[in-house]
């Protein structure tokens, strides 16, 4: 467990790490994976039961990233966990490196589903969680949404589903930072009322702000109280955050950081 001035030092130096290995790769999702820093390490250091130095505990909680192209936020995070060495980070989409564009289950220790096709992760997390209620587990299953992945419905079979089998050791969280790759998420397909949706789908709703650490660690505390039914926490979030020219800035969900860019981003986080 750390405290909360740990976890917000942490989280400069994971934006950083994460913007250097999406610089140097030349390719990837900046935008998204900064929004989702916060919740990613939240759950990594004061949330899952999980073990680097054994990926494969039976007992760990599992963690799938539905929004797969926010996969560079979630390897610099496993990298400074020590599932491995954190110059992999350098290989960031190479050839052949244990580090692709989406998570890749083959490849990458930590990584428990290959993800990237939207609107799957939740389904699978699903299955995940019947799976270790009927093995007797106590694990929990954690699934990372983006906002404009609600568009899928898949989503919302997924969240049927899990409501039909009480799924109360399932818990989704939705990166609700407003922006998709066309655009502003109200405008492509409207999600609003969002919370309102997954009451009526029979889920127990969180909201926080997802980037306050408190808020974040009191919400997956009253989630691991809730019996008979999954809960969804609803973080409100912004693309790009930490970086100022980033935050809001939908152009910036899979244009990756110039060497001038990442200068002035680094600089920014640094004076955080």
């Amino acid at each position: 467990m750390m405290t909360v001035n740990e976890l917000q030092k942490l989280s400069r130096n994971v934006r950083a790490e994460t913007l250097r290995a999406i610089t140097e790769a030349g390719s990837g999702h900046p935008g998204g994976s900064l929004s989702a820093t916060d919740i990613l390490i939240t759950l990594y250091w004061n949330v899952m039961r999980h073990d680097p130095r054994n990926p494969g505990w039976p007992d760990r909680d599992r963690f799938i990233l539905s929004k797969g192209h926010a996969a560079p936020a979630l390897y610099t995070v496993l990298a400074e966990q020590g599932y491995f060495p954190k110059d992999q980070l350098h290989h960031l989409r190479e050839h052949n490196s244990m580090l692709q564009g989406h998570p890749d289950a083959t490849r990458t220790p930590g990584i428990e589903v290959s993800s990237g096709s939207l609107g799957n992760g939740l389904s699978v997390a699903s299955g995940i969680a019947l799976a270790l209620k009927l093995d007797g587990k106590s694990s929990r299953v954690y699934c990372l949404l983006g906002d404009g992945e609600c568009d899928e419905g898949l989503v919302w079979e997924a969240a049927m589903f899990a409501t039909h089998k009480r799924l109360d050791n399932l818990i989704a969280i939705v990166d609700r930072n407003g922006l998709q790759i066309d655009g502003p998420t109200e405008k492509v397909c409207g999600l609003e009322p969002i919370t309102e949706k997954w009451r009526a789908f029979n889920w127990n709703v969180i909201c926080v702000n997802g980037h306050d650490y408190n808020q974040l660690i009191d919400a997956f505390l009253e989630a691991k109280k809730v019996a008979g039914k999954p809960t969804v926490i609803i973080a409100e979030t912004i693309k790009g955050k930490g970086v100022s020219f980033m935050e809001n800035v939908v152009g910036f969900h899979g244009k990756p950081t110039t060497p001038q860019e990442l200068e002035v981003a680094l600089k920014e986080l640094e004076a955080d």
